[in-house]
């Protein structure tokens, strides 16, 4: 496979391109579903095939094929629509510098998801969604899992060669319970679930089964519960719903595409501009610090290249509430005379790389999760997310949470309240946040469907964050003034 890719690019060099890159991707994916005790489906899918990007007079092709045959028709594709393309060119495509690369990469697992069998697989989902059904108020019950494996080759015209095993394990159970014709879902350990870059062995530190009857008994609590009071409070957002937090109102807002207008007929734009970063804007509070990480372990947006040939490492998004970076590809960051931190993934081999997240993780405080309790008079503890709506620019948001925990004179009371919604606008709201707990709460959620892109692309990306806190919060629908 190298001299036949190595054989490509030769050819493309000859052809006076600025710049080419191959990438070869062979996805492939478990998935398994069930529900009320039963299979729904199952589904075993691979693709493979290679896409190849050209620059050329700074313009720029794309083109992609599954037939390793047809690659050097593919190559010529690609030149020939990057001549097309500097019909409408506007400006041109330039490339901020990065190191040549040789390397290898793969993720640590300790158990290959696809040698457990499928038995074993559907009985640990089975046996959950039984546990959960033993409340009788429990009407319906879910469980999913999904496994990827995914071999890359990255090689480009700057004598980069990079191979990668990349594996994906995870999944999650939810119970419905129904009670006087209202039905609440309780998820774990997350809405949708929780995925990481690991073996089997991260589904088992999931411990679905011990936990499905505590998710089955919550969810009669919360159908009979009350509904969630309207007002302002002082609330605490734990780890799960931080998550969608964190997503949502930082990490698309600070994609450098996005924020150059990329997305704009699509997914929306950016309130952030890069003139922040010299006013030292102040996007929150000095609790906020937030980072890009795509190394940290089992997390879903961790990998050892990116479709740039980036290594991936750490950046400061914001310090102490303050802007200091964007998430970045090689096409975007020379624009601030920067390198790239290597954010530039495509979803498959049939895509061109965008600027996708990683790990974005909001760093933990000092605080113990019952200081941030303490501190709080009348407020609520709201945990995992069950929808959401921000607007195009992602400043005005409302996301709402399974489940909400009562907090009087400092301690939860053991009151829960069904339907809660909150509401905010992305500064003012983070700038809000005063206290986040420390490293022995911190926690890591994936998310396996972050939407981006024309044609839409899928990307798989984390969030770490402990509970956080926050005043003067709007909770409900009822104007709170």
């Amino acid at each position: 496979m190298k001299s036949i890719i190595e054989q490509e690019l030769s050819f493309l060099k000859r052809q006076g391109v600025d710049y080419a890159d191959i990438r070869m991707v062979d996805t492939k994916i478990e998935d398994i579903e069930t529900e009320n005790g039963q299979v729904k489906e199952i589904s075993n899918r691979r693709s493979k095939g290679f896409g190849i990007r050209v620059i050329l007079d700074g313009s720029l092709g794309f083109s992609s094929t599954q037939d390793v045959n047809s690659l050097h028709d593919t190559a010529v594709k690609a030149v020939d629509i990057a001549k097309a393309s500097r019909i409408l060119q506007k400006e041109k495509i330039d490339l901020a510098k990065k190191e040549s690369i040789v390397d290898t990469y793969k993720t640590p697992i300790e158990v290959d998801p696809f040698s457990v069998q499928l038995k074993e697989k559907i009985d640990l989902l089975t046996s959950s969604e039984a546990l959960m059904k033993e409340d009788p108020d429990v009407t319906r019950t879910t469980g999913r899992l999904i496994f990827q494996r995914q071999d890359k080759i990255y090689a480009d015209t700057e004598d980069s060669y990079i191979v990668q095993e990349l594996f994906e394990s995870g999944g999650g159970i939810t119970a419905f319970a129904t009670y006087e014709g209202d039905t609440q879902a309780r998820s774990y350990p997350n809405s949708g679930g929780n995925y990481g870059t690991a073996g089997y062995e991260y589904v088992t530190a999931l411990d679905l089964k011990s936990n499905a009857k505590r998710i089955g008994e919550e969810a009669s609590r919360l159908v009979r519960a009350e509904e969630c009071p309207s007002g302002l409070f002082d609330v605490v957002v734990n780890s799960d719903q931080m998550t969608l937090q964190i997503h949502e109102s930082i990490g698309h807002p600070i994609e450098l595409d996005r924020i150059f207008g990329s997305e704009a007929a699509y997914a929306g734009m950016s309130f952030v501009h890069v003139d922040m970063l010299e006013e030292q804007y102040r996007y929150g509070s000095e609790h906020v610090n937030i980072v890009a990480d795509a190394t940290i372990p089992q997390a879903l947006g961790t990998f050892g290249y990116d479709d740039d040939g980036i290594k991936a490492h750490a950046t400061t998004i914001i310090d102490k509430g303050i802007i200091k970076n964007f998430i970045t590809s090689r096409d975007t960051a020379v624009k601030l005379d920067q390198p790239s931190n290597g954010t530039n993934r495509a979803d498959g081999w049939g895509n061109i790389p965008i600027v996708r997240m990683t790990n974005i993780s909001i760093l933990p405080g000092d605080y113990e999760l019952d200081e941030l309790f303490a501190g709080i008079d009348d407020g609520l503890f709201l945990s995992t997310n069950k929808s959401w709506s921000i607007d195009d620019k992602r400043i005005n948001f409302q996301f709402a949470t399974e489940i909400a925990y009562e907090i009087k004179e400092g301690r939860l009371t053991g009151k829960i309240y069904k339907n809660p919604i909150y509401s905010g606008i992305t500064p003012e709201f983070w700038n809000s946040c005063d206290g986040v707990a420390n490293k022995d709460h911190w926690q890591v959620y994936g998310t396996p469907n972050c939407g981006k892109g024309q044609p839409g692309q899928s990307a798989h990306v984390a969030h770490g964050s402990s509970p956080t806190r926050f005043r003067n919060v709007k909770v409900g629908v009822v104007d709170a003034n």
